[in-house]
């Protein structure tokens, strides 16, 4: 039996259960990925915080990443929207430079609130292959290109890189430098990069 059927009635929609079991996972998780580093989250650490059997839980959730992925959709739905339809310099019709500046400004304030659910997401390659990062790249992409830069395919990842919530996470843990230090710091390279 397909594992949508197991998780929605008839119609369609989730069935009650399995809507309170989601909502006891995803709780959970955030406890646990705010507590220590994801990394050091197991699946079992996750079933049992959540008082779900552990089949329950690799129902719905094939990994840690996708728990994770799950978390920050409806904050990174929510800068994605911004990004696509709000007003400039985040959304359409400001210059190259002063988009991405506003992207880093934004992305660093999501780290900021959310890193280690970011860290989370970030396992191995995942980070590449994520529905998010894919639409960051797209963006970026685009951004360097309307700024008639050499390779925007190769730019798009190095100007991506700075973003990775491990290398946030170091710079305010071990470097101690402010999320507002972070940030002025990537405008400059926004500039740099694409005026």
């Amino acid at each position: 039996m397909p594992t949508e059927d197991l998780l929605a009635d008839n119609s369609g929609r989730e069935r009650s259960d399995a809507a309170r079991n989601r909502a006891k996972i995803l709780k959970a998780a955030e406890e646990l990925f705010a507590a220590r580093p994801a990394s050091d989250v197991t699946m079992e650490d996750i079933a049992k915080a959540a008082g779900v059997g552990r089949a329950t839980l690799y129902r719905r959730y094939p990994d840690r990443s996708a728990i994770a992925v799950a978390l920050l959709d409806e904050h990174e739905r929510e800068l994605q929207e911004r990004l696509l339809t709000g007003p400039p310099p985040l959304g359409p019709g400001a210059p190259p430079a002063e988009r991405l500046a506003a992207f880093y400004a934004a992305m660093i304030g999501l780290l900021a609130r959310h890193a280690h659910l970011v860290l989370g997401t970030e396992v191995g390659h995942s980070r590449f292959t994520s529905g998010p990062y894919r639409l960051w790249r797209t963006h970026v992409r685009l951004l360097a290109e309307e700024a008639n830069s050499k390779d925007p395919d190769a730019l798009a990842d190095i100007l991506l890189a700075p973003l990775a919530a491990d290398v946030f996470l170091h710079q305010t843990g071990e470097l101690g430098l402010s999320a507002e230090r972070i940030t002025d710091a990537l405008a400059e390279q926004a500039r740099r990069a694409l005026a």
